[in-house]
C-alpha cells in the first residue's frame, strides 16, 4: 500500500486551524464557576443511567469497523472511549457504553433524536452540518476521491462525461459527485448505497464505473481486499473534508467535555500515538494502511494551545 499526502492548501489549512480553535466551549467559564454545577442535558441522562450511548460505523477501516469479534473498534472509537472516560470524571460515576450501529443516511438523525450521545466514524465536519448537530474539534483531514478499475481510463472527475458513479448515501462524497456533474454538465449516473462497503462492493461487482469516497477509507477497502491489481484510486481531490466526533447542539457541558477531552487527547500526544496505531502500524485485523500524516492535521496539533492546569 503506498503512501499518501492530501495537497497543500494553506487558506483552506488555516480555515480548519481557524474552526478548530473557535469553538467557542465555555470550559474556563464552568470550571472557574464558584457554585456546584447543575447538570444537564447528556451529562444528566448519563448519571442517571450509568450509559452513554455510542452511534459507531461497521466499515468505515481504520475509524471505526468491527473486528473479527464482531466488536467495534478503530481510531475514531479510541478518541471516544476518551471522551466517555471524560464524562465518567466529569459526573464522578463509571459510565457504560451501549454501542449502536449508524449508517451514513441515519447517522444525524441517530444524534438530534437522542438514539445516540455520540457518533463515532468519519463524519465531516463543515458548516451546514454545523447548523444542526456539533462537532469536537478535528481529529483528521480527508478528501474526496474516485476508486476505478486499474485498466480504467478515468484519471480525473472529467473523464465521468456519462459514466455511473457510486457514493455512500447522505456523505459529502455524494454531494461533490452531484455538484460536479451539474456545473460541468458531465450527465453522471449517481448510485447511492447503504454504507461504505456496500459502495465498495457495486464497484467490485462492474455496477459503475467509479466509486468516490473519502481518500482514507478507500486505500482502507484496498488494503482490507487486497484489492491494488484490480483497483487504484485517482490522484485528484474532488473535495475536502475534515472529520469530527458528532454530537447534539445546545448542550454546551457535554460538549465542553467533549472538547476537552479532545484537546486533552492533541496536546499530550496522545493523538499522535494513536494515528501512528490506526494508519502506520498494523491493525488488529491484520491490515497495514501506511499513511502518514496529513501537512492539515500537523498544522491542526501544533496550532492547539496546551489546556490551562
Amino acid at each position: 500500500m503506498r503512501a499518501f499526502a492530501l495537497m497543500v492548501v494553506s487558506p483552506i489549512a488555516s480555515l480548519l486551524v481557524t474552526a478548530l480553535l473557535g469553538l467557542g466551549f465555555p470550559t474556563a467559564a464552568l470550571a472557574q464557576s464558584p457554585e456546584p454545577t447543575v447538570l444537564s442535558g447528556t451529562l444528566k441522562k448519563a448519571r442517571d443511567s450509568g450509559v452513554l450511548v455510542v452511534g459507531y460505523r461497521e466499515s468505515s477501516l481504520p475509524f471505526s469497523y468491527l473486528n473479527q469479534a464482531k466488536r467495534p473498534i478503530g481510531y475514531s472509537i479510541d478518541i471516544c472511549q476518551a471522551i466517555v472516560e471524560a464524562a465518567s470524571a466529569e459526573i464522578s460515576r463509571d459510565l457504560t457504553v451501549q454501542w449502536v450501529p449508524v449508517t451514513s443516511e441515519n447517522r444525524f438523525d441517530a444524534i438530534t433524536s437522542g438514539k445516540a450521545d455520540l457518533e463515532c466514524g468519519s463524519t465531516t465536519r463543515n458548516a451546514e452540518r454545523l447548523r444542526t448537530v456539533a462537532f469536537s474539534p478535528v481529529i483528521f483531514v480527508a478528501g474526496t476521491k474516485l476508486m476505478v478499475p486499474r485498466n480504467s481510463a478515468i484519471r480525473t472527475f472529467r473523464d465521468l462525461k456519462a459514466k455511473t458513479v457510486v457514493a455512500t448515501a447522505g456523505t459529502t462524497n455524494a454531494s461533490a459527485i452531484e455538484d460536479l456533474s451539474t456545473r460541468f454538465n458531465l450527465g453522471v449516473k449517481l448510485i447511492r448505497a447503504r454504507d461504505h462497503a456496500d459502495a465498495f462492493e457495486v464497484l467490485r461487482h462492474g455496477g459503475a464505473d467509479a466509486y468516490a469516497g473519502d481518500d482514507v477509507l478507500l486505500y482502507g477497502f484496498l488494503a482490507h481486499y487486497n484489492a491494488g491489481k484490480q483497483f487504484i484510486v485517482t490522484s485528484e481531490f474532488l473535495s475536502y473534508d475534515p472529520y469530527g466526533i458528532m454530537l447534539r447542539r445546545g448542550d454546551p457541558q457535554f460538549a465542553a467535555v467533549v472538547d476537552r477531552a479532545v484537546r486533552g487527547l492533541i496536546t499530550s500526544g496522545d493523538l499522535e500515538r494513536l494515528y501512528k496505531q490506526w494508519f502506520l502500524n498494523r491493525l488488529p485485523t491484520g491490515e497495514r494502511l501506511g499513511i502518514p500524516m496529513s501537512a492539515q492535521l500537523e498544522d491542526i496539533i501544533q496550532a492547539t494551545p496546551q489546556q490551562p492546569d
